[in-house]
C-alpha cells in the first residue's frame, strides 16, 4: 500500500505485483480519513508492505501519516519504505506555507518564495517503482531559518 498525504487530497493505493489495483482519495483531514481508508482496505486486502511519501509538504499531514504507518508497521510486522514527494508530482514545486514552496534542485530541496509556482497534482503511479523507495522512512521536515 502506498500513501501520499503531503497536501489535499490524500491518496492511497493498493498494489498487487507492483501494479495499482485499487485507489482511494479523500479531501478530509488525514487524521480522519487515513484510518477509515485503511479499515476499508483491511476487509479486502492483506498488507505485506507499506510505502509513503515522507515529504516535503504539510507538516501535520506528514506527521500523522508517519505515526499511523509506523504503528501499522509495528502491529502488522511489515516493512515501511519511503521516498520524496516529488516522485508523485513530476518534480513540480510543493506548497509549503504562505507563499513559500519547496523546489527540487538537483539533489537538494530548497524553500523559495514564489506566488506563481506551476504545480502538478500528486498522482499514484500505475506501477510502483521500488527503486525510488528506501527504508530511511523518517519524515522529511524542511523548515526555513527564523
Amino acid at each position: 500500500m502506498l500513501v501520499v498525504a503531503l497536501s489535499s487530497p490524500l491518496l492511497v493505493g493498493v498494489y498487487e505485483g507492483d501494479r495499482l489495483i485499487k485507489s482511494f482519495k479523500s479531501d478530509e483531514m488525514v487524521s480522519d480519513s487515513l484510518p477509515k481508508i485503511f479499515k476499508k482496505i483491511s476487509h479486502f486486502f492483506t498488507c505485506s508492505e507499506l510505502f509513503y511519501a515522507k515529504g516535503p509538504g504539510s507538516f501535520m499531514s506528514i506527521k500523522v501519516t508517519y505515526v499511523y504507518l509506523r504503528s501499522l508497521q509495528i502491529a502488522l510486522r511489515v516493512p515501511l519504505f519511503a521516498c520524496e514527494g516529488f516522485v508523485f508530482n513530476e518534480n513540480s514545486p510543493i506548497k509549503a506555507f504562505g507563499n513559500q514552496w519547496f523546489f527540487k534542485e538537483k539533489k537538494s530541496i530548497v524553500l523559495k518564495e514564489n506566488i506563481m509556482a506551476k504545480t502538478e497534482p500528486f498522482k499514484l503511479p500505475n506501477i510502483l517503482d521500488r527503486k525510488k523507495f528506501n527504508n530511511e522512512n523518517e519524515p522529511l521536515y524542511i523548515l526555513s531559518a527564523i
